[in-house]
């Protein structure tokens, strides 16, 4: 598989990474032998690089990463892990004393002396835009509790602000066919810092598989059941911010463009995860995967042949037609 080096870190890792948010919660129940497997599955199809968070599951995702890597010391795996989303959400508890204790939460999770990434976890903006949390960062750098760190985070504009104040190693950002806001000026501004992009949310939480229904439903402990209208966290992470019914609708005309103007063979999924492997400035796309076979279909999007001009064409008018007037301005 392609790799990428992911900004200032250095380091090479895969186009298509793997997001671990599905093996620790809110995606309904994963078992512990699945999520090996999904983890083995990933690294045999070319990844190399998993993302987490100290809260996905409450740490069962880090958790779940130090049991894989320690039951396989040969992999080289590049491991980027978020912290400050166990704590309230605001600017004071983003300490520096905070960052050692969250660190060294996860490096005992993850069971590692050293962090290769760790990134903020859409914190509040004003922690984005203080030289104190760039000062604490780099402290942590410089006591090799991280070997490097970054920013997660929800809007264009906090982005555009961390690169400019913490120079962040990378930024993560939703960013997918209907979610193109950070193609304008984020990705570009990343591209002259030498900050790497690492997409999130790349199918929209599943509507670009062109799999779901009006009538589709999901379990109680699904995210996309209880974060509809942003109850639990930032509804932007929930279906990109698209309502349901509007989303469903759009996904089943992208699912026709990309059978009639994709690659051969392609999946709308795998579709939709090449169309931000080619978006000029992304790093690495970490679409999730709850069994072997999403696992497997997610890696094989980085072989695909580029997508046409065409399609590129109709899937932004789409966007234009359906979604933008939903999403654009928010994020």
């Amino acid at each position: 598989m392609e790799q990428r080096t992911l900004g200032s870190t250095g380091r090479e890792v895969s186009v298509v990474g793997l997001g671990t948010w599905q093996l620790g919660s809110d995606w309904g129940d994963v078992g512990e032998s699945e999520a090996l497997e999904v983890l083995g599955t990933s690294v045999e199809d070319g990844v190399t690089f998993f993302d987490t968070a100290d809260v996905y599951g409450d740490g069962r995702s880090e958790r779940l990463i130090g049991t894989f890597l320690a039951e396989n010391p040969s992999l080289d795996v590049f491991v980027a892990t978020k912290m400050g989303r166990r704590a309230e959400q605001v600017p004071e508890n983003y300490t520096l004393q905070a960052f050692r204790e969250w660190t060294d939460r996860s490096r005992r999770n993850l069971g590692v002396d050293r962090l290769d990434l760790v990134q903020l976890h859409c914190p509040p903006t004003a922690v984005l835009t203080s030289t104190e949390t760039r000062d604490a960062l780099e402290t942590l750098v410089a006591e090799d509790r991280i070997a490097a760190y970054a920013v997660s985070v929800e809007t264009s504009q906090q982005a555009l602000d961390a690169i400019d104040t913490l120079a962040p190693a990378s930024v993560q950002i939703i960013l997918n066919a209907f979610r193109r806001k950070p193609l304008e000026q984020v990705l570009p501004r990343a591209a002259e810092a030498g900050v790497g992009i690492i997409a999130r949310v790349p199918l929209a939480s599943g509507l670009l598989s062109g799999r779901y229904t009006k009538d589709t439903t999901f379990a109680a402990g699904d995210h996309r059941t209880f974060n509809r209208h942003g109850e639990a966290f930032d509804v932007g992470e929930t279906f990109a911010g698209v309502d349901f019914e509007t989303g469903v609708e759009a996904a089943s005309e992208f699912s026709r463009l990309a059978a009639e103007l994709g690659p051969d063979g392609a999946t709308p999924a795998q579709v939709a995860l090449r169309w931000v492997i080619q978006a000029d400035g992304v790093t690495s796309v970490i679409p999730g995967a709850r069994n072997v076979e999403q696992a497997r279909a997610n890696a094989a999007a980085a072989a695909l042949e580029p997508l046409s001009e065409e399609l590129l064409s109709a899937v932004e008018a789409l966007y234009d037609e359906r979604i933008r007037a939903q999403v654009h301005d928010r994020w």
